[in-house]
């Protein structure tokens, strides 16, 4: 039977379980398949790979690997990891990272995200609106369609949050309360009068300024909940630790 040897490099090390990091890993196959199929089947993810090399030469995903080869398999660099013509990413998430689409908002990232989505009509959204797709779920970045994608590896939102801005380097293009954190929208500044029958009595009397979601009409002021947030994204863009 054909047998291929793998080397993973640097985080695509972070798939496996400790006890198997740091050293080749061994396939054996029944009939010809692609480098992207027998990767994957390893259990690393298409999009989380950048260059493959057999030799000094690079190896295509598409292409058929030689028995007896021995792969070196590289992860995308931050740049890689969204669309070369955007210049910010996109995200889209699934249903199970609601906090961090929040966060992310937070920090002015155009960040898609429904509670209730399939993988089908998330991938379909990422490919037609040229989103990365950020998960928890390794196997939904396995599928064919999709281009950019990335498994977050932390499972506490604050550090999700912090993983992201270092794995893409995109921690100066942050441009914090620019966007709605419940639905993505934009936010503009709106004059005191104009939303007066939306504020309770002490936010009346103690707030001036004032800004309006021009997509779902949400109303925010720097009280004292903006204090607390502000804090924790200092933190994130300047790698303070979260304690």
């Amino acid at each position: 039977m054909p047998h291929l040897c793998v080397r993973f490099h640097a985080e695509l090390q972070e798939f496996f379980p400790p006890q198997r990091r740091g050293r080749p890993v061994e396939m054996a196959f029944r009939c010809p398949q692609t480098a992207k199929h027998l990767l994957e089947a390893a259990g690393v993810p298409h999009v989380e790979i950048g260059a493959v090399r057999l030799g000094d030469a690079a190896f295509p995903l598409h292409a058929v690997p030689p028995a007896g080869a021995c792969l070196e398999v590289f992860p995308r660099t931050p740049r890689e990891r969204w669309p070369a013509d955007l210049p910010s990413p996109r995200f889209a998430l699934d249903g199970h990272l609601g906090r961090l689409a929040s966060y992310l908002r937070l920090l002015g990232f155009n960040t898609a995200y429904r509670n209730e989505v399939d993988d089908a009509d998330l991938v379909a959204q990422a490919v037609a609106e040229r989103r990365v797709v950020l998960t928890r779920d390794q196997d939904l970045l396995k599928r064919k369609a999709l281009t950019y994608g990335y498994w977050v590896r932390a499972t506490d939102p604050h550090a999700q949050a912090a993983e992201v801005l270092e794995r893409f380097a995109i921690a100066s293009l942050a441009r914090p309360f620019t966007r709605c954190p419940r639905c993505n929208g934009l936010l503009a500044p709106v004059p005191k009068a104009e939303v007066l029958a939306q504020l309770e009595p002490l936010t009346r009397r103690y707030y001036d300024e004032f800004y309006r979601c021009q997509t779902c009409g949400q109303v925010y002021w720097r009280g004292s909940h903006y204090e607390r947030i502000a804090v924790l994204v200092r933190r994130w863009l300047t790698d303070e630790p979260l304690t």
